[in-house]
């Protein structure tokens, strides 16, 4: 039973994406439409596991939640006394009919259309994630509050307010998508890495969110197989998240890159994504997320820390920067620049940082220079000032630990 509900609950998160872009971009509605399609899972969710699964469970998700949209519609309309226009949205022998084409294969772009939808540019940035995890990723709110630490209250509230302002948005690709997709990969990037490296709690990472994000990121390619930046993007991602099980010890503790067991790398993963980005490479001028997964891609195909090729990783750094100047990657530059020049000249590219990046993450790289220069004191001290910024405990842990290693002995 327990792996048939597993099944179950893989379907119906495959599927309500779908389902849900089937009854807006028929019905309208956002709101509505996804309270519907919620009923159905629940349906399914106590039905499946026991009756079976339905030959075909997305036309069944879009046929009950369908009838649930249409009683709500109908419930409406005879409340406002015909004033709303919803009523109209479908024919009075349609409401206990399945919508057409339910027993057809999904429309290729409902899902990339829901992903415009909920990466409006009227959103925050953080209102984009929240909705992207709530529609398109299947998430519950308590799920998404959790992932984010916020009160579910909080989070509804966040939901909700993001649901009002796509109110009445056309559904479908907007016209001049293509200047949308930055802002679709760029969530999907962002919820990737709180899943990779949460930015606070107990646990360094979030599988479920990194998942999500490689699932959401897999459908977009499939959508849009010849975009190199979606392909790049997903190979980043692939690339990345193959080192998961090596990050952390027996006790959840952070272990960094060059301590971690590469026995322990997901190698299956790493040839997808290298073979991700040699193919995304050839398209032509590179991108910022092709750069960055071919970064990747160059630490994962090293044998061990010490075989990695630095210099091809500075040089692509050097491309990165002029494409995306922005402080994190000159963070990641420094250190690449201090595994090739030494840790004075990493220390250099860090100090022309300090005014313009903030978090702890430029302190503990400093420490890690400053250790590496034989300079232990300030080594320590920076290890403890970034443990005192980060929100994360296994951050603060292994940073604490760092620190605790300088002191000098006796003391």
């Amino acid at each position: 039973m327990r792996s048939a509900t597993h099944h179950v609950e893989d379907l119906l998160r495959r599927h309500a994406p779908q389902v849900l872009g089937a009854l807006v971009r028929r019905y309208g509605h956002f709101d509505a439409a996804e309270d519907a399609v919620q009923e159905a899972l629940l349906a399914a969710a106590r039905q499946w596991p026991s009756a079976g699964v339905p030959d075909n469970p997305r036309g069944w998700l879009i046929r009950v939640a369908s009838r649930r949209l249409t009683d709500a519609l109908r419930g409406e309309e005879a409340r406002r006394q015909r004033e709303d226009r919803a009523a109209a949205l479908t024919p009075r022998d349609a409401f206990t009919a399945p919508p057409p084409g339910a027993d057809r294969a999904p429309r290729e772009d409902d899902t990339l259309s829901l992903l415009f939808l909920c990466c409006h540019p009227d959103l925050t940035p953080p209102a984009q994630i929240a909705l992207t995890l709530r529609a398109v990723g299947g998430l519950t709110t308590a799920e998404i509050a959790r992932a984010h630490l916020v009160p579910e209250a909080t989070m509804a509230q966040r939901v909700s307010r993001a649901k009002q302002k796509v109110r009445g948005v056309r559904f479908g690709r907007p016209d001049h998508w293509e200047q949308r997709l930055p802002a679709v990969l760029h969530t999907l990037y962002l919820i990737f890495n709180e899943g990779y490296t949460a930015t606070s709690g107990a646990h360094l990472q979030r599988r479920d969110l990194a998942s999500e994000a490689i699932r959401l990121t897999r459908q977009v390619h499939r959508l849009l197989p010849d975009d190199a930046e979606v392909a790049g993007l997903l190979a980043l991602m692939v690339l990345t998240d193959a080192r998961r099980d090596a990050r952390t010890g027996p006790h959840g503790e952070l272990v960094p890159l060059d301590e971690q067991d590469r026995d322990r790398w997901d190698r299956a993963a790493i040839e997808e994504g290298a073979a991700l980005v040699v193919d995304a490479l050839s398209k032509g001028c590179p991108g910022p997320y092709q750069l960055r997964a071919a970064i990747a891609a160059v630490h994962d195909e090293a044998p061990t820390a010490r075989a990695t090729d630095w210099r091809e990783i500075l040089g692509l750094y050097d491309v990165l920067v002029r494409l995306v100047p922005g402080p994190v990657e000159r963070l990641n530059r420094a250190v690449a620049v201090a595994m090739v020049h030494g840790p004075r000249a990493g220390l250099a590219e860090l100090d022309a940082l300090a005014g313009e990046y903030t978090g702890h993450r430029l302190d503990a790289a400093r420490a890690h220079l400053l250790e590496r220069a034989g300079d232990l004191e300030a080594a320590r001290a920076a290890y403890e000032s970034a443990a005192s910024q980060t929100l994360s405990h296994p951050e603060q842990h292994y940073l604490h630990a760092r620190a605790a290693r300088l002191r000098p002995t006796g003391t």
